[in-house]
């Protein structure tokens, strides 16, 4: 039974039916299975023709092929480098960017720390700014001052004349050395030997109580700084002697001196005192008016020109003596 299940599964085989035609040789042909099998040499083949396939029994011979035209590929661009080119270097790449490192948190100054700054600063402000008026001032007359303010505040007018100190006449420099600064053309702002005598002298009690202030010292206080006293004014009065002594020079100060300087109750310089006075400018001023209105710079406020009593008339007679000795002795030649 398994035989025959097994013969079934088998399919038939089937036998392909050659005719007696087909199995014999062509009349004049040579017999296949006794002629021996003969190859065409390769001249014989033909352009693009395979070579022949030595035949088998009952296979038909294969077609003739036409030949194929392979096109010939184009010439393209030449990928090779030229003689001497060096390849050029590739470019860096640039590196990502790198993030922002983190600061720690600042550290809150201690409060002296700050204060400390702040006052550094304040000085360095101060000395800039003060430097820059004495420069300006060297080249033009200051326009006002605190002691004029005062007078404005107080009610009183204003009334100035700026001259310079060419057009001025000489004896009011003279009286103003003779009466304030004996040593004005030697000293570089400080008359130490007039400060110990005052000191000396209004030691004694006397009613009487004198400075030893130069005219450079009364020039910075009159432009920079206000009247009165005290520690703190001195020391900004000594500073600004300093740097007027520096910048502005000997007859600088002279001409500031005697256009700023207080000749009476809100009146300043001694142009506007000799109209107020005199009735005539300051360049036509003698020696005795000159020394008139000398004697009243220390107290402006208190002593008068004009018909001067007391002490002012004194002090005036005074002053017109010792003229001709500054101008003897050359004691203003820093300003000729």
């Amino acid at each position: 039974m398994a035989d025959d299940g097994k013969q079934q599964d088998k399919e038939p085989r089937v036998t392909p039916s050659v005719t007696p035609d087909e199995t014999q040789p062509a009349p004049g042909a040579p017999d296949p299975a006794t002629s021996p099998i003969q190859i065409a040499s390769p001249a014989e083949w033909g352009p693009f023709a395979p070579p022949p396939v030595p035949g088998r029994l009952g296979q038909r011979p294969l077609p003739d092929l036409e030949p194929i035209s392979v096109p010939r590929r184009k010439a393209g661009p030449s990928f090779e480098r030229p003689a001497g080119e060096t390849r050029p270097s590739p470019k860096p790449r640039a590196s990502p960017p790198q993030p922002a490192p983190v600061s720690p948190a600042k550290k809150r100054k201690p409060l002296w720390r700050r204060i400390l700054g702040w006052i550094v600063k304040l000085l360095l402000a101060f000395l800039l700014l003060s430097v820059a008026m004495v420069v300006l001032y060297r080249f033009v007359g200051p326009p006002v001052t605190w002691t004029m303010i005062g007078d404005v505040i107080g009610g009183h007018g204003v009334t100035k004349r700026w001259m310079p100190l060419s057009r001025i006449d000489p004896s009011m420099a003279r009286a103003a050395i003779a009466a304030e600064d004996a040593r004005f053309c030697e000293h570089k702002g400080f008359d130490f030997k007039a400060i110990a005598a005052a000191a000396a002298r209004n030691a004694t009690g006397t009613k009487v109580i004198r400075g030893g202030s130069t005219i450079s010292q009364q020039t910075a206080k009159n432009v920079f700084l206000w009247q009165g006293g005290g520690y703190f004014r001195k020391g900004l009065e000594a500073y600004f002697t300093v740097l007027i002594e520096n910048i502005w020079g000997k007859r600088r100060i002279m001409e500031v001196y005697l256009n700023v300087a207080e000749t009476g109750i809100g009146t300043y310089g001694v142009n506007a005192g000799s109209m107020r006075y005199f009735k005539h400018d300051a360049s036509r001023l003698s020696a005795r008016e000159a020394a008139q209105i000398a004697a009243v710079l220390p107290l402006p406020k208190k002593r008068a020109a004009i018909d001067p009593k007391g002490f002012t008339r004194r002090y005036g007679n005074s002053i017109t003596a010792r003229i001709g000795v500054v101008r003897g002795d050359g004691l203003d030649a820093c300003l000729r």
